[in-house]
């Protein structure tokens, strides 16, 4: 076989192996519960609640503590944040807030940090918390700043409120089994025990919807939550497919050798690197393992890490339909800049 036909062949073969495992372990555990949350929140979240605590109105030191620490809970996956992320900021969430939000979720990943911190030692892992909690503020911020014209103007459109009345015990449970099907889908426990769990947290919310909400009140949910879908899926599984398509034409010795050493350029090529790349949930841990016991500066690593779970060609994908090209490139930017310092910082000490 020729050389050409050798490798478009198992360049194809890796991005559709990549888009088989995405589909097959993330769609049904993680993409579909978050589209529900993300629907639910657009319908029954309170816009006036939504502005009191992530508003551009809203007091910093209470808007972005709360967007970070929320992303944190919810964001079991990296592809989890998405849907949320464009339901909050549809539901009129201050940009900055809601960017930080985007941001801290997969950045603070509560699994993938004890992880790191397991498997590449404490120093790093500590780090990769600590930084990726300030990253969220200021990244959140600097977007504010840039963009604070147009935050302001977004805040003054008004949405109808849904019309039936829900308990707040019902609706507090609603919410709480459909966040709850994704923590527990994060957790390393027992296959059956864990489907169980999540099988039993799905027929609480399904009587809920059943027996609680009027069938308007239903269609107007799921009518919301198909219309993220439709928003989203497309360009998360067309980029999922094409960063498998080059994998395996990125050359492992050449990253070894520009990151191998703690600079700016290393950083900043660590941060663009893992930027662009799609690492599914937790496996960016082994694959730096592999890196720094090759020579990867721990600096540059941290740097990856950083902005590896917060940014990928799928994400920039979703992202970029929900906030538009400037908006997409300045949180790219950012992101990248701040990794790297942070990377660059962590290398020296």
């Amino acid at each position: 076989m020729p050389i050409e036909s050798q490798w478009l062949n198992n360049a194809l073969l890796s991005g559709f192996a990549l888009l088989h495992e995405y589909a097959t372990q993330h769609v049904l555990t993680c993409l579909v519960p978050a589209f529900f949350i993300a629907g639910a929140i657009t319908i029954f979240v309170k816009k006036q609640a939504v502005l009191k605590y992530l508003g551009g109105k809203a007091k910093p030191y209470v808007s972005y503590p709360i967007a970070s620490v929320s992303g944190a809970v919810l964001a079991v996956c990296s592809c989890t944040i998405l849907p949320l992320f464009a339901g909050i900021y549809k539901r009129g969430a201050g940009l900055g807030p809601a960017i930080a939000f985007l941001y801290s979720g997969p950045a603070i990943n509560i699994a993938a940090i004890f992880l790191t911190a397991s498997v590449l030692g404490f120093k790093i892992g500590l780090a990769r918390a600590i930084s990726a909690i300030a990253l969220a503020g200021l990244v959140g911020l600097t977007m504010a700043f840039l963009f604070r014209e147009k935050n302001a103007k977004q805040e003054i459109a008004i949405e109808e409120e849904t019309e039936q009345k829900i308990s707040k015990t019902f609706m507090g449970l609603f919410f709480a089994t459909m966040v709850g099907i994704l923590i527990v889908n994060g957790l390393q426990i027992d296959s059956t025990i864990k489907w169980t769990i999540m099988g039993f947290l799905a027929l609480i919310t399904i009587a809920i919807v059943l027996l609680k909400f009027k069938t308007k009140t239903r269609n107007e949910w799921l009518s919301e939550t198909w219309s993220i879908s439709k928003l989203l899926i497309p360009y998360l599984f067309i980029g999922v497919f094409v960063v498998g398509f080059i994998m395996p034409l990125i050359p492992e010795q050449i990253i070894i050798q520009w990151v191998g050493s703690n600079t700016i350029q290393a950083n900043l090529l660590a941060s663009v690197f893992g930027a662009f790349m799609y690492f599914s949930t937790l496996t960016e841990v082994p694959i730096m393992q592999a890196l720094i016991a090759k020579g990867m500066n721990q600096g540059p690593a941290l740097a990856l890490l950083l902005a590896g779970p917060s940014l990928s060609l799928p994400a920039i994908l979703v992202i970029r339909s929900v906030l538009g090209n400037k908006k997409t490139i300045a949180y790219i930017t950012i992101v990248v800049i701040y990794s790297s310092v942070a990377g660059l910082i962590f290398g020296m000490i």
